[in-house]
């Protein structure tokens, strides 16, 4: 297992909204940079924005080169992509595999813990832009984090080194927690679509602004009053849903 106390190279495949951030945060941590997948022309612009001087390789030589490995793809590639890498052996003994999906805890990672490696499933609560502006919202922001338990600390400590508070989602509890997550997006975005939609129809130029500190009291007025209570410590840490919005590592 690599040392903790010292700084890991890490290595992100996907340079989307989310994994280019986060591999931005582990990188203002101290980690070294080592390496970054980005396919597309948004996604080379976005790794040379937030992600200046770290070289853009293929998968596996991402993979080869990390002592941590970010995997930031959309979770329908999730389960080919750490399927593939077993099969042709780019996993190694005591390298950190962490990947960002709601859906998934960390069995997703199986093959490559057969493999030695450390599966780690950790899921930023929020929103992403993917520019630096995400990097001051990180700051307190909520991450789910489910892992094996003798490991579970270093997906905490990694959450805490990027600014978050994380709380502990059980394994068979994923699928509920990416539903309540995917709810909370689908049905904020519909709600604001439909009242600009209205307010445009009538002829108001800016109905963004003009809903905006409205709907921003109702949403926190509605947090509050599930903010009471036990809180994020119990077994499952779903008793008390700390929604920002946003994909939450699920859309890119």
């Amino acid at each position: 297992m690599p040392e903790r106390a010292g700084r890991l190279g890490v290595g992100t495949v996907g340079a989307g909204r989310v994994g280019a951030v986060l591999a931005a945060a582990l990188g203002g941590a101290g980690h070294a940079l080592t390496g970054v997948t980005a396919v597309s022309d948004s996604s080379r612009d976005r790794a040379d924005a937030m992600l200046p001087g770290v070289p853009v390789l293929t998968t596996p030589e991402v993979v080869r080169r990390s002592e941590l490995v970010l995997l930031a793809v959309p979770a329908a590639e999730l389960p080919a992509l750490v399927e593939g890498l077993a099969a042709t052996g780019d996993w190694q003994p005591g390298q950190l595999v962490l990947h960002t999906a709601a859906e998934y805890g960390a069995g997703v990672l199986d093959p490559a813990r057969r493999a030695g490696a450390i599966p780690l499933a950790v899921h930023p609560v929020m929103s992403f832009t993917g520019t630096s502006i995400d990097l001051a919202r990180l700051a307190g922001a909520w991450f789910a984090v489910t892992a094996p338990a003798p490991v579970l600390p270093i997906a905490q400590a990694l959450v805490v080194e990027m600014g978050g508070e994380p709380f502990v989602v059980e394994e068979s509890a994923r699928p509920a927690y990416a539903e309540a997550i995917d709810t909370a997006v689908s049905f904020s975005s519909a709600i604001v679509d439909q009242a600009s939609g209205i307010l445009g129809g009538l002829g108001v130029s800016r109905p963004g602004a003009v809903l905006a500190p409205l709907v921003r009291s109702a949403v926190e007025n509605a947090l509050a009053r599930h903010d009471e209570g036990p809180g994020l410590d119990g077994p499952t840490g779903l008793d008390e849903p700390q929604e920002d919005d946003g994909p939450l590592g699920g859309r890119w």
